[in-house]
């Protein structure tokens, strides 16, 4: 179903390099996982990302539970095939939504009950159902449902979260009917170590593939989620993949890797391309600016990817500015290219004992380019 294997560790940190075999092929961590929410990662497709090197993206379970439903993706071959993509897939269980649409949801013990943000229909929740949900899906690994509380929560509000997170999780091992599909637990606590330590243990003593790291990108300051991330990385298993779920900048992916975690997915790289900014090895490029209109220089000179190679700032800046979509694909591309790029180039320097996190922070200042 699901192995993990750590093959090198790194001496001054708790950076780790290791190995997830999946249905769907090897996973080499630490990971970056592309975000393909809708079973799209935007703009790109099957080919885009196998081309990337992407091992393994991310799809949402609420999205797919909508539109345009699980039950259709199951009868069509599930997501793999309905998406042509052969890779690995992770599905987040829908527990991100009861945060973000807490305005459109009642929650309770027995689940969330949502208005659809489609139609305005009445949709429901539970552990259950999104079991049932990642098993039509096929995912090689699957989460928990689970309540992902707001940064300013008070620690009565986070430990009600906690205490419903650990049923939720025993009630969705309680519901699987497939042996293929991987699970993990998800880490909740807010910025309560003795609430994330209670967590850890509880999820512990329930057979889970991996354990990710959940309520940490929900409007904390960047230093509560590297204190968290690293504090709650520590409580958990050795033998066992570790996820920090929704982080984030290239400076956090180097934070948490120093920290333990095996893997990382955010919006961030996709989202930004599409508004124009682009990561390079010298900073972040704001394509708009004027000094791109005729520049006949690549995004990133260091860079190798296919926009890299062929285009220049003064063609991307056009098509931004004319709205075009050739430059969503192609700035997608780039950041996604970067990102992962980003992780090929950690992982070997774990294996051969030269990872410096300092060293990395002070490439990775989040600089404009003038």
């Amino acid at each position: 179903m699901l192995s993990f294997a750590v093959l090198a560790t790194d001496k001054n940190s708790q950076a780790r390099r290791g190995q997830i075999i999946s249905r769907h092929g090897t996973i080499e961590t630490p990971v970056f996982m592309p975000v393909g929410t809708a079973a799209s990662v935007k703009s790109l497709d099957g080919l885009d990302l196998h081309a990337l090197g992407a091992q393994i993206i991310l799809s949402n379970t609420y999205h797919l539970m909508l539109r345009p439903g699980d039950e259709l993706i199951k009868h069509l071959g599930g997501l793999h095939h309905f998406m042509g993509y052969n890779g690995a897939i992770l599905t987040d269980s829908g527990g991100f939504q009861v945060f973000s649409l807490s305005a459109r949801r009642k929650l309770s013990d027995h689940g969330v009950l949502f208005s659809s943000h489609i139609d305005g229909s009445m949709v429901e929740l539970t552990p259950e159902r999104a079991v049932s949900i990642q098993e039509n899906l096929g995912s090689d690994i699957a989460m928990q449902l689970d309540e992902c509380p707001p940064a300013n929560a008070s620690k009565e509000e986070v430990a009600i979260a906690v205490r419903r997170s650990i049923d939720w999780a025993k009630r969705c091992l309680s519901a699987r009917s497939r042996d293929d599909v991987a699970w993990f637990g998800i880490v909740q606590g807010g910025l309560f170590e003795d609430l994330r330590s209670e967590h850890v243990a509880k999820l512990q003593e329930l057979p889970f593939a991996g354990y990710a790291i959940g309520g940490v990108s929900v409007g904390e300051a960047p230093e509560d989620i590297g204190r968290v991330a690293s504090y709650t990385a520590n409580q958990l298993p050795t033998d066992k993949p570790r996820y920090l779920m929704g982080v984030g900048t290239p400076a956090d992916l180097v934070r948490g890797v120093a920290a333990g975690i095996d893997m990382f997915d955010c919006v961030m790289p996709t989202r930004n391309a599409r508004n124009g900014q682009l990561f390079t090895s010298t900073g972040k490029l704001l394509i708009k600016k004027a000094v791109n209109k005729d520049s006949d220089i690549p995004v990133d000179a260091a860079c190798n990817c296919y926009t890299c190679r062929t285009f220049s700032r003064a063609y991307l800046r056009h098509l931004f500015a004319a709205k075009e979509i050739t430059y969503y694909r192609l700035a997608t591309l780039h950041n996604l290219s970067f990102y992962l790029g980003l992780m090929q180039k950690i992982r070997s320097e774990i294996e051969n004992e030269q990872f410096s996190k300092t060293a990395w922070l002070e490439r990775l200042e989040n600089k404009i380019q003038e």
